[in-house]
């Protein structure tokens, strides 16, 4: 986890200020959201669907239909098929899928909303969300498998953070060894997830359920880029930010 007291103030358009009043809104809402809809939703276990084993199934399935991308679907052009790369942000599938994406979301999130913005960032959020999740359904035109998760968007945050904070410090728990924390620069943690996830694209099938890899690595590609773009002609954050507390895995 990024220690952010060690973090003084940030540079905007090339100009130091002071971390946002409020601290992270829009990171806090976002996690907030998700977390909100996955409670009720027939997947949490808290929102009891009656009936047998069967109806539970239907429901979730239903659910995930509903609101989640289909992409052989999306290419109708109907308007509530265009609005589940959207809807789909805020879905997800598991108790771990939501954890892991929340965490992530947490740990480098609030450092690249104050560097862009509330508004900024919303927009950056949304919009590199939906169109990771638009890539990987026309990568997978014909596919009935329907793709929920923030995945796609926060893998843009990890994109946007690697460019505008290389050198703040990262603690990690590594399981290979006995979860020891260990302390890297941030362009070592998340060039290594990159990697990870652009081998996992290579050997991925082109059907069945699991993770959309693909969706991640447009998602940290289309981050960098943004960040790159918005952001090379200004300074950026060049201080390293130590990390005492928490943990992320990479």
């Amino acid at each position: 986890m990024i220690d952010r007291r060690a973090v003084t103030g940030r540079l905007t358009g090339g100009l130091l200020r002071t971390v946002t009043p409020g601290g992270p809104l829009v990171t806090h809402a976002l996690i907030a959201v998700c977390s909100l809809v996955f409670v009720i939703s027939p997947l949490s276990g808290f929102n009891p669907v009656p009936g047998t084993a069967d109806a539970l199934l239907a429901a979730q399935a239903g659910y995930f239909e509903r609101w989640g991308v289909i992409p052989s679907e999306l290419w109708e052009g109907s308007g509530h098929a265009l609005l589940t790369p959207f809807t789909a942000l805020f879905v997800h599938g598991s108790w771990l899928h939501l954890l892991g994406n929340v965490l992530f979301l947490y740990v480098f999130g609030a450092m690249t909303e104050e560097r862009m913005g509330r508004v900024g960032f919303t927009f950056f959020y949304v919009i590199s969300g939906y169109l990771a999740l638009v890539a990987y359904a026309a990568a997978h035109a014909t596919s009935d498998q329907t793709l929920v998760g923030a995945s796609g968007a926060i893998s843009a945050v990890l994109g946007a953070f690697l460019y505008l904070f290389p050198r703040a410090r990262v603690t990690s728990l590594f399981p290979f060894l006995f979860f020891l924390p260990l302390r890297f620069p941030a362009w070592i943690v998340l060039v290594f997830w990159f990697a990870l996830q652009w081998l996992a694209v290579q050997g991925a099938g082109s059907g069945g359920p699991g993770v959309a890899y693909l969706a991640h690595v447009v998602g940290f590609a289309l981050g960098f880029l943004y960040a790159w773009g918005r952001y090379r002609r200004t300074d950026r954050v060049k201080g390293p930010a130590t990390a005492t507390e928490g943990e992320s895995q990479p």
